[in-house]
């Protein structure tokens, strides 16, 4: 406006509606400086707003139950209901971010460097008959072929940072093996620049024997262990599991 602009170049050269340009020129002419700073943009009336009895029962279920705005009954409201504030209130976790059987917030953390953790598991697989599985063939014939395939153990190390994985099928998962595993992971996270000074396991019997603690105490590694009966803890590398399983061990073309 000071230099002179027509108001149409003005809104090209900034990539904004002609009805913008002019709403900001007017402010501009009626308050000077001050009219351009940011203004909410919430309404000044909102008459569809959800009552706050009703708000306050919304809460009231996710608080109690750890019911979605699907759940939670709302006779004729229909989605209304997912704009409701009382359905994600403030200090209120979202329910994907709860855990499922104590409803408390899950704690998510990164170590902030590469090597600082590395979690460790093993997965145990069936393995397929040449001729399929269960998914295949059906459960029940299934079963008729599976005795006599053993099992695969897939051993994981996953660094918490940066999510680099480390993984080896092997026969079993005794101590010597764990152990084993862990010096050829150790080997290959160098091999990328990775140190690795701690690793978390779940209270396994491999991971609680001499031979697994030694293995650790050479290579200057600090053993860490999960709470019992909490594979939470351990969640990175059960997650990582689960890929393994959906998109290559069982996954049909």
């Amino acid at each position: 406006m000071e230099e002179g602009w027509p108001l149409r170049a003005a809104a090209e050269r900034f990539g904004v509606s002609h009805t913008t340009a002019k709403r900001w020129a007017d402010r501009y002419r009626q308050q000077g400086a001050a009219g351009m700073a940011d203004r909410p943009s919430r309404p000044h009336r909102s008459p569809t707003r959800t009552p706050a009895e009703v708000e306050e029962r919304i809460v009231a279920l996710r608080r109690a139950h750890r019911l979605g705005p699907v759940r939670i009954p709302r006779p004729g409201q229909g989605s209304a209901l997912h704009r409701a504030p009382g359905a994600h209130p403030p200090g209120l976790p979202r329910l994907d971010c709860c855990d499922r059987a104590t409803g408390e917030p899950i704690r998510r953390y990164e170590r902030r460097a590469p090597g600082e953790l590395v979690h460790m598991d093993v997965k145990k697989l069936a393995r397929i008959p040449a001729d399929g599985g269960h998914k295949v063939l059906g459960r029940a014939e299934g079963r008729k072929r599976r005795d006599g395939c053993g099992f695969a153990f897939v051993h994981t190390a996953l660094d918490d940072h940066s999510r680099l994985a480390y993984s080896e099928i092997l026969t079993d998962e005794t101590a010597a093996t764990c152990a084993g595993f862990l010096t050829r992971a150790v080997a290959w996270f160098a091999a990328h620049g990775v140190t690795v000074e701690r690793v978390l396991t779940d209270n396994a019997w491999a991971y609680t024997k001499t031979t697994w603690r030694t293995a650790c105490a050479r290579r200057g590694i600090r053993p860490e262990y999960t709470r019992p009966w909490r594979p939470q803890t351990n969640g990175k590398v059960e997650r990582f599991h689960r890929t393994l399983l959906d998109e290559w061990a069982y996954h049909q073309p």
